[in-house]
């Protein structure tokens, strides 16, 4: 799982709108070959900031190629999260936000990483810049350009899918109103994409209940046995009294 974690991969601002529009062509049960087709038409005049024009060829390419590979075709080790997150959205379209915000964090930790600095900072603060979220991912990710050109496209996505809200000032943002999970279904589903966003698949459940990536989000107290009971992909270890700590299950995935 190296490979995911360290990767950037976006490559443009992705809009909620469009992840529920590829959701949606999933679930009619269209192939991944209609599925691209249906998806480059659709956005051929849709541009990143939900205004209408046409876009280049590159950049449609780039926003269909993360789009396919959140929903479509994600890495082996996350289709059963990814069948688990699309029977959920089946059931519950109106909890879209939460269920897209897991699906991208999984396939994309870097998402998860930006969405953790900016928590981590409107914890501390009403107000937070792009400058001071890309300088904390800096210190994660090297000061390498593409950190700074890739965290705005996630920063503005966060915005467009109304996690943050634009404030009078230019590239300071505030928070949204947080969404009320009070399903615990899709909040242990949460938890899993942080762990499939986390290189080691681990993490505590009192730090996960809490953890500033979910900072659009109001989730529920759960308990380990809780988890146990629902989850048959996630592990609960418990140390010491009162600590719990949940891990991803060992996958076997098929080679073809």
């Amino acid at each position: 799982m190296g490979k995911r974690h360290e990767a950037i991969g976006i490559k443009q601002a992705i809009r909620l709108e469009w992840m529920q529009k590829t959701a949606n062509l999933l679930l009619a049960g269209l192939d991944a070959k209609t599925v691209r087709q249906e998806l480059h038409k659709f956005l051929t005049e849709r541009k990143g900031d939900g205004s209408e024009g046409k876009r280049s060829d590159q950049t449609r390419t780039f926003v269909v190629n993360n789009l396919m590979k959140i929903w479509v075709s994600p890495e082996p080790e996350l289709i059963s999260f990814r069948d688990a997150s699309l029977a959920f959205l089946r059931g519950y379209p109106s909890m879209g936000l939460a269920v897209h915000w897991g699906m991208v964090s999984a396939v994309y930790p870097f998402w998860f990483n930006v969405a953790q600095q900016t928590g981590r900072l409107l914890a501390l603060q009403d107000r937070v810049t792009q400058t001071q979220i890309i300088n904390r991912l800096k210190e994660q990710y090297g000061d390498r350009q593409t950190v700074s050109r890739y965290a705005r496209f996630v920063i503005r996505s966060f915005v467009a899918w109304g996690a943050l809200k634009d404030s009078d000032a230019k590239g300071c943002y505030k928070k949204s109103a947080p969404v009320n999970v009070a399903d615990s279904d899709l909040a242990i589903l949460l938890f899993e994409s942080a762990l499939h966003a986390t290189q080691e698949a681990k993490g505590a459940l009192g730090l996960l209940l809490n953890n500033p990536a979910f900072f659009p989000f109001q989730l529920p107290e759960i308990t380990g046995d809780f988890v146990s009971q629902c989850s048959d992909r996630i592990e609960v270890v418990r140390y010491g009294l009162d600590d719990e700590l949940l891990q991803l299950r060992e996958i076997t995935v098929e080679r073809k």
